[in-house]
């Protein structure tokens, strides 16, 4: 057998919708710790409606540090949770709400393998409530550079 694999590309691609806004749903919650040793919520978003129903948009984390704290306050409030004052919420809490999210491939080199990895994103403000204003689909603002998600 002969194959040329000069055009096949060393890439683990685990996208599974187009880039763009979908309304998803928080299907899964995991809790670990950020390399900072602060409490990290990992969740799988799920698209709720649409063509696109039932798959699996992307991962994303809320870091509860001094860094991350902002953006998980409102990624909280986008999933419709009273962030003023003090709250108490856990992680199962967040499962089955709803959200729009907006969503850029980002590609990065696995650190394990060293192989290529695409992937799904939420940048920085790519949250909203379902009733609020639409998702801007602008770039990265700088407040996104300072996200902490590990």
């Amino acid at each position: 057998m002969q194959f040329d694999f000069s055009q096949v590309q060393d890439i683990d691609s685990f996208v599974s919708i187009p880039e763009g806004a979908y309304t998803c749903r928080i299907a899964e919650v995991r809790e670990g710790v950020a390399r900072d040793g602060s409490p990290r919520w990992s969740v799988r978003l799920e698209v709720s409606r649409g063509e696109y129903t039932g798959r699996t948009a992307g991962w994303d984390s809320l870091t509860w540090s001094d860094r991350g704290i902002r953006r998980v306050k409102r990624v909280l409030e986008s999933l419709g949770l009273d962030v003023r004052g003090h709250v108490e919420v856990e992680a199962h809490d967040l499962l089955g709400r709803e959200v729009r999210a907006l969503f850029h491939s980002e590609e990065r080199e696995d650190p394990h393998t060293g192989r290529r990895v695409l992937r799904l994103r939420v940048p920085y403000a790519g949250y909203a409530p379902l009733d609020g204003p639409p998702i801007s689909e602008a770039p990265a603002r700088d407040e996104e550079l300072e996200d902490d998600r590990d």
